[in-house]
């Protein structure tokens, strides 16, 4: 009998720029042109439906036009389409269109798109570069910073994927101007969500705001863009692959996951995490750390944004108490939670511990009160 030990330490850059600003199409073609990718001359751009005619082809010309071969992926809208069969056709699509380990892929779109796109890269030829091109500001708030990318599954959002992270992210505001209001709803609870864990300033600043967010004020965009990056990235930068610190960017999401996936997508991302959000402050309330005040801020605020604040009737609560489960902080079958401290500041249980155990009781408790 022997061992063969095989040595492979390394050292991985991971860095990458954020460049938030309007129409920046051109900026990506200038930046692929100066060596953002290397020498890569190939490029499959991945959309879905509602995002092809709007951004995704004119990117794809744009790259033509300077004499790279590009082509376009595009899969149904939706989150119901974020699965690995989605994975699996565009991967199929892009190898029999002769896509090897000598392309970028670009992903244009909201968070679904960029998710999916970058699990692609991650697997496709055991691993490409890619691109993220944001267009919602929920992707925006939530795909922009991190390196997370996962499909879901019948049993639950996200449970599937890897860290992958980008070459570049490009946040174009201007795209927000085709956004549905309620799509702006939804990005801004991941942006209420990050002002619920880092700062009051923040928070009261959306609150001044929201009406200029709604009309895409310029300065007002910038700043909770900007200020989306800035939060989230001090999260990141200290626990990349969530062994501690980075399960507090998951505030609400034990819930609001749930009500996700139960609520058969009915309700987007945001509106969900947004009951979620409800869901940690009546419980944060119930074990001490904020007062009724932090609990009619949220709520208020929340509102504000136009978004719901109660479970809807059409879901069952029991389906919805199992569901809690599969949330990926469950730990020797026991559900676990993030809870914020007052408004601005998550509670930190013991050092590196910010998620807490919390009995199925309780939880029940909280999700029929709301």
């Amino acid at each position: 009998m022997s061992t063969f030990h095989v040595e492979l330490k390394k050292v991985v850059d991971d860095s990458y720029d954020i460049e938030v600003g309007f129409e920046l199409e051109q900026k990506l073609i200038q930046d692929i042109q100066n060596g953002l990718v290397g020498n890569i001359r190939k490029f499959a751009v991945i959309t879905d439906s509602t995002v092809k005619d709007l951004y995704a082809a004119r990117i794809l010309r744009r790259l033509t036009e300077e004499g790279y071969q590009a082509e376009l992926f595009v899969f149904q809208a939706g989150e119901t389409q974020k699965t690995r069969k989605t994975k699996e056709e565009i991967e199929d699509a892009m190898l029999e269109k002769g896509f090897r380990r000598d392309c970028c892929i670009i992903a244009v779109g909201g968070g679904v798109v960029t998710d999916l796109a970058g699990f692609v890269a991650g697997t496709f030829g055991r691993g490409v570069p890619f691109i993220n091109y944001a267009t919602t500001l929920l992707s925006a708030a939530d795909a922009s910073v991190g390196g997370k990318t996962a499909v879901d599954t019948p049993l639950a959002t996200n449970l599937i994927g890897l860290f992958n992270q980008p070459e570049k992210v490009y946040l174009d505001i201007a795209t927000w101007n085709t956004l549905p209001r309620r799509q702006i709803s939804s990005g801004l609870a991941e942006t209420i969500k990050h002002a619920c864990l880092a700062s009051r300033v923040f928070f009261d600043y959306l609150d001044a705001h929201m009406e200029d967010i709604f009309a895409n004020d310029r300065q007002a965009c910038e700043y909770i863009a900007e200020e989306n990056c800035r939060i989230k990235y001090k999260v990141v930068m200290k626990d990349e692959r969530e062994a501690g610190l980075r399960e507090i960017l998951n505030l609400g999401h034990t819930v609001g996951r749930a009500i996700e996936t139960v609520s058969d997508y009915r309700l987007l991302h945001g509106e969900a995490v947004s009951i979620g959000l409800v869901a940690q402050i009546r419980l944060a309330q119930k074990l001490g750390y904020v007062d009724e005040d932090a609990v009619q801020a949220l709520i208020s605020l929340l509102r504000k944004a136009e978004l719901p604040v109660s479970i809807p009737d059409y879901i069952d609560r029991d389906a919805l108490v199992k569901k809690l489960y599969t949330d990926k902080k469950v730990r020797d079958g026991r559900l676990r939670f993030v809870v914020q401290k007052q408004i601005g500041e998550v509670v930190e249980f013991e050092p590196g511990v910010f998620a807490t155990p919390i009995e199925e009781s309780v939880a029940r408790e909280i999700i029929e009160a709301i």
